[in-house]
C-alpha cells in the first residue's frame, strides 16, 4: 500500500507544502512503498525560482518523499491570484498534484497534511475546497496560524 505524509502551509493568499515521513512502523506514520534505491531523485517544478531561492521542490530518497513547498506563483516567482485565498489554494493544490503524479501518487496517498496560515478565519472559509482534493479520505494533520510566510501578500 502506498502512502505519503505531507506537511504543508496554506498562507493568507497561498499554499506551501512540505512533505516527509519515515517508514518506521513504531512511529505511527506510514511511508511511500517503493522499490527504488536510496539515491535521491530530485524534482524541480520551477527550476529558475528554486535555484534563486536555493531549494529543490521535492526529493525522493528510498521510501520518503519530501516536498518543500507550493506557493501560488508563476514560473518567475511572482505571486498569482493576490487577494483570493481560494484561487491560490487551487493553484497550489494543482502544483502539488503535479509533484505527486511525477512520483506516481495522488492525494489519495496522503496520510498527513499540516497547515500553516496567516489568516485562519479566511482559511476556514475556503477549506471546503479540500473536499474536491481528498475524495477517498482526509489525511491527519494540524492547522496553525502564523505571523508570516515566504512571499509578501500571502
Amino acid at each position: 500500500m502506498k502512502k505519503i505524509c505531507l506537511l504543508h502551509a496554506i498562507v493568507f493568499i497561498g499554499f506551501l507544502l512540505l512533505a516527509g515521513c519515515s517508514n518506521d512502523s513504531n512511529s505511527g506514520t506510514a511511508a511511500v512503498q517503493s522499490t527504488h534505491s536510496d539515491s535521491p531523485e530530485y524534482y524541480l517544478l520551477r527550476p529558475e525560482v528554486e535555484k534563486l531561492y536555493g531549494y529543490s521542490h521535492a526529493v525522493k530518497i528510498g521510501d520518503d518523499i519530501k516536498i518543500s513547498g507550493a506557493v501560488s506563483m508563476d514560473d518567475k516567482g511572482n505571486l498569482t491570484a493576490p487577494g483570493s485565498m481560494e484561487q491560490q489554494m487551487k493553484n497550489c493544490y494543482n502544483d502539488l498534484e503535479k509533484i505527486l503524479k511525477h512520483y506516481g501518487y495522488s492525494f489519495n496517498d496522503v496520510v498527513v497534511e499540516n497547515v500553516f496560515t496567516t489568516n485562519m478565519a479566511e482559511f476556514i472559509n475556503v477549506s471546503a475546497y479540500r473536499n474536491t482534493i481528498y475524495k477517498k479520505q482526509f489525511p491527519t494533520g494540524t492547522w496553525l496560524e502564523v505571523k508570516g510566510l515566504a512571499l509578501p501578500g500571502q
